[in-house]
């Protein structure tokens, strides 16, 4: 029988719920211990995918398909793992099975309510993850503590414990001991009213991970034991880090995996951490700086943008780099503001979105990485508003555009899939999941994969027009990669340019801490070959005069 850990949490949100779930699963891999994990989350959306940004941050897509959290690209990166669309269950698409249940009279005319009819269908979502090749499932339960949308996750796995025994549960809360500046403290009432509250719907934590700026005192921890009825080995502290990636070996030497290990029984091997430490060590001794700017649209939220800024995290600890760092806002660089605004990069990505907004302003900037061969990325939006600046510049495709921002364009480069075409509902109109690529051999991008055939997940609606290929198919651009069939471009990139390459998909979905996304790391490669031949003393400025250096626990 598989284990369970629930991690919940409280006192205010964003604490590092999901890292901290993660971290434990790395811990749990690292002993041999297969685990899997998932996300319930307590907003009414059946999934994020039609979610703004600015709402909920980035939207994490699986090889499956599904539109889901972004804890879970924090899971996959840690532990290493393709979960897929079950891994993320949302209130909304519970009711919605409830409610169509109910409509089928599955029911049998029996009155419909929260307890048991939601709490149960809680409980398969959490069935559905356990596999016989799974010794542990980690559940994160999205919000806080106190939240009225959180009240029936919380009752179903207090309920859950008691279906498949204490023996195979383990309830780990996430708290916050605050520092109180005039009295120079750190409190841990916040950190006992959450465990009461915890305790009044009827789950006693067996662990408390507390979170705080500077590390907690014996005598705390102590206290916090004896308050809230958690042994002095369960209380263990995540102070902050300067990486995410030393989460791990934090929690590890604050003994988490072992008291995870004793009480559920769990036999493993002594972890190996060393892979965690290696990249822990590059990290701490970045060999060169090299200033990057992501041209964006939703850039006043990073974590619009958290596995793009993630996996050039991951290329710069295999390449020894430092980023220096700077959102760009597309909006400030349309018309001739890109020279003034990017010439002080070694290289540009312009990742995905949707919408009309800023699209000038991501044109003019792979018009002038084009024109002055620097480097640039470019992620799905990116790549299609590569082909459009290419179309306009050098085609003479007078006005070309995708038919998503102008629908009366008189040069369609990038329109609608075919299949998609009179589709009205939002959440099935994408191309969703894991796709094959052909890649031409001889190209940039079969040269950074090593491989003639790759696999990455994509998230859109649009396409490079197949009608417009052989007007594209000018000796400089290429279309590097197709798909199987040889319909849909996948990858373009211009033959004599340092790095100008664009892919449909996101390969930073498939980027991890100790393998970098091939995209990425030859991307920075090209960005770190600029910026050697520039002088050493310049420094990243941007245009309130702050240097911004990139750290994986600060985005």
């Amino acid at each position: 029988m598989a284990k369970h850990i629930f991690v919940t949490g409280g006192v205010v949100s964003g604490l590092g719920k999901g890292l901290t779930a993660s971290a434990l699963g790395a811990l749990l891999r690292a002993r041999g211990i297969r685990v899997t994990m998932q996300k319930l989350d307590p907003y009414l959306n059946v999934d994020p995918g039609t979610m703004n940004p600015f709402e909920h941050g980035e939207v994490y897509v699986t090889a499956d398909g599904g539109e889901t959290d972004l804890d879970l690209g924090h899971y996959e990166r840690f532990i290493d793992a393709d979960l897929t669309k079950d891994s993320n269950a949302t209130a909304g698409s519970i009711y919605s099975a409830v409610i169509a249940a109910e409509r089928r009279g599955e029911y049998l005319g029996k009155t419909v309510q929260v307890i048991p009819h939601v709490t149960d269908e809680i409980k398969r979502r959490i069935e559905r993850v356990v596999h016989d090749d799974v010794d542990v499932v980690i559940t994160e339960v999205g919000g806080t503590v106190g939240d009225i949308e959180i009240l029936p996750f919380l009752e179903a796995v207090r309920q859950y414990r008691l279906d498949v025994g204490r023996e195979n549960c383990f309830f780990l809360h996430v708290t916050l001991v605050p520092f109180i500046g005039p009295s120079a403290e750190q409190k841990t009432k916040p950190t006992q009213h959450s465990v009461t509250e915890l305790r009044g719907r009827g789950i006693q934590p067996d662990a408390i991970v507390c979170r705080s700026e500077a590390p907690l005192s014996d005598d705390l921890k102590r206290k916090i034991s004896n308050l809230c009825d958690v042994p002095v080995s369960g209380v263990v502290n995540a102070a902050d880090a300067s990486s995410i990636y030393l989460i791990p070996l934090v929690l590890h030497e604050e003994g988490l995996d072992d008291v995870v290990c004793a009480q559920l029984g769990l036999v493993g091997t002594e972890p190996d951490l060393s892979p965690w430490r290696t990249i822990v060590g590059r990290i701490s001794a970045p060999r060169a700086a090299t200033r990057i700017a992501v041209v964006g649209k939703y850039v006043s939220l990073p974590d619009a943008y958290l596995s793009v800024v993630e996996a050039l995290n991951h290329a710069s600890f295999e390449l020894g780099a430092r980023i220096d760092l700077d959102w760009v806002q597309a909006e400030d660089i349309e018309g001739m503001l890109a020279a003034a605004r990017l010439e002080a990069y070694d290289g540009i990505v312009i990742p995905g979105g949707f919408g009309n907004r800023g699209i000038e302003g991501k044109i003019a900037a792979a018009g002038y990485a084009r024109e002055h061969r620097l480097p640039c990325l470019g992620l799905c939006l990116g790549m299609q508003v590569m082909t459009i600046e290419y179309g306009r510049s050098v085609l003479g495709l007078e006005h070309a555009n995708s038919s998503e921002v102008d629908p009366s364009t008189p040069h369609p480069v990038i329109d609608l899939m075919e299949t998609q075409r009179g589709v009205t509902d939002l959440g099935g109109t994408m191309r969703l999941g894991s796709y094959i690529a052909e890649l031409v051999p001889g190209s940039k991008v079969a040269a950074a994969y090593g491989a003639t055939v790759v696999k990455e997940r994509h998230r859109h609606r649009f396409e490079f027009n197949p009608r417009y290929r052989s007007r594209f198919d000018d000796g400089a651009f290429v279309c590097s990669g197709v798909s199987p069939d040889g319909r849909l471009v996948e990858f373009i990139e211009l033959r004599d340019h340092p790095f100008w390459v664009g892919t449909q998909a996101h390969p930073e979905f498939l980027s991890r801490p100790n393998r970098p996304a091939p995209l990425f790391r030859e991307f920075l490669r090209a960005a770190m070959a600029r910026a050697a031949t520039r002088p050493a003393a310049e420094d990243v400025v941007d245009l309130t005069g702050e240097v911004r250096t990139l750290a994986g626990s600060d985005l």
